[in-house]
């Protein structure tokens, strides 16, 4: 337990960081380092350079995956989470378009890709890490704390926004990325007294260790690797639109639906009840298996789509607050609260980091981008666009959870509870 606190507190603050890009892209940056005249172009350039640390996920998940099989987990997670740190802050101190001009987004884009690459190494090693940790019967539920630390970061991103919204000029985004220099320090700190896995220093003694896992696991592991990647898309990318595009959707047009301010409310409502309910997903699993889980979240998100909009589409502020929960804690944390458990049961210990992060950060560069295309589809479509792409998205997933073997079925249980029965008799 207390190596998935730690491993979740972490992933805590990295989702702030990263996540925080994207409340920011949404609120504020398309004015910010950009030129105004064109308020769509300006929120289109604004997600382009969102998408770009997305893009350099899978080179970040493809170093720490090597790494983290060649020299264990402990050392990338501290890595990661200071060289995340770093960025952030420097985000918080870069001048402006008015400024500076066009190297102003120059600048913008350099911080993005350190955040994508940090970003990229963080959650292969930390969900391992309490996977590797985690008692057989429990990884579901263990995993799903560590995962609860990105919805704990969104929320925590999200009311830095909220309070700091009412601070005049570029104080407004400033601070909440200024900010995440304390929680870097307190990171760090929590990090460095968790112990290696147990499994990886298994594997070190045995002489075991892949020489190149990232060439291994694409040998002889690919088509996992291909099934993870189509999983994570659904809940990576469903979010991209259901919560970062539908921010920017709420006030575009020359009356916004709702105020900033609501917008950022509802998000952080849905936020705090993510944390337990990404839990609770994962314990579930824990209980039922994982595909049923997700077989469950993605049948939800590919019904979703069009009621989503209709709903949002009303601009009443009770609605939307439900619409933003629906869409986060049901859609998005019922993948997201299994993807940690299910994905590593997926691999091999000797390759178990090179072959989640890259499946998990090469769907980053998909979802990094949707916010663009759903912009784009809405310029062309209207709202009708991105709620097909959202539902699309829950399909791909549903088709891919139908083709991906149940790792934690009733045999599997069975078998655990088995074998404890024997050890103590």
């Amino acid at each position: 337990m207390r190596v998935a606190v730690g491993c979740g507190i972490g992933a805590t603050i990295e989702t702030y960081d990263f996540i925080g890009f994207g409340t920011a892209a949404a609120l504020y940056f398309g004015h910010a380092f950009f030129p105004s005249s064109d308020p769509l172009s300006a929120s289109l350039l604004s997600f382009a350079t969102l998408g770009i640390g997305f893009a350099v996920r899978p080179i970040g998940g493809i170093i720490a995956g090597h790494l983290g099989d060649r020299i264990g987990r402990k050392p990338v997670l501290v890595a990661s989470l200071l060289l995340m740190g770093v960025a952030t802050v420097l985000i918080g101190c870069l001048p402006t378009y008015e400024t500076v001009g066009v190297l102003a987004p120059v600048l913008l884009v350099a911080v993005r890709v350190v955040q994508g690459l940090a970003f990229g190494a963080e959650w292969g090693g930390a969900i391992l890490m309490t996977f590797e940790h985690a008692p057989q019967r429990r990884k579901g539920l263990y995993t799903g704390i560590t995962q609860a630390g990105f919805p704990v970061g969104l929320l925590l991103a999200n009311l830095a926004f909220l309070f700091s919204a009412q601070l005049p000029g570029t104080w407004a985004w400033r601070l909440p990325f200024l900010l995440s220099a304390v929680l870097i320090v307190v990171g760090i700190l929590i990090r460095l007294k968790i112990d290696e896995s147990p499994e990886f220093e298994e594997l070190k003694e045995s002489g075991q260790r892949a020489k190149n896992p990232l060439w291994e696991v694409l040998r002889d592991d690919w088509r996992n690797v291909l099934r993870a990647f189509c999983l994570r898309i659904a809940e990576t990318a469903g979010y991209a639109v259901s919560v970062t595009f539908m921010l920017s959707y709420l006030k575009m047009g020359d009356e916004p639906l709702v105020s900033g301010s609501l917008s950022l409310f509802a998000l952080t409502t849905a936020a705090a009840v993510g944390i337990a309910a990404t839990t609770l997903w994962g314990h579930a699993s824990d209980h039922v298996g994982r595909r049923p889980i997700y077989l469950l979240g993605c049948l939800i998100t590919l019904a979703w789509g069009v009621p989503l909009f209709l709903t949002v589409n009303t601009g009443a502020a009770a609605l939307i607050v439900v619409a933003f929960v629906i869409s986060y804690a049901v859609c998005q944390n019922s993948l997201a609260g299994v993807q940690g458990a299910w994905f590593s049961e997926l691999f091999d210990t000797r390759t178990r980091t090179a072959g989640v992060s890259l499946a998990y950060q090469i769907s980053a560069v998909v979802s990094g981008f949707t916010p663009l295309i759903a912009t784009a589809l809405y310029a062309g479509t209207g709202w009708i666009g991105p709620a097909l792409l959202f539902s699309g998205y829950g399909l791909l997933g549903l088709l891919a959870a139908t083709t991906t073997r149940e790792t934690w079925g009733p045999a599997q249980r069975q078998n655990v509870v088995t074998r404890k029965e024997e050890a103590v008799v």
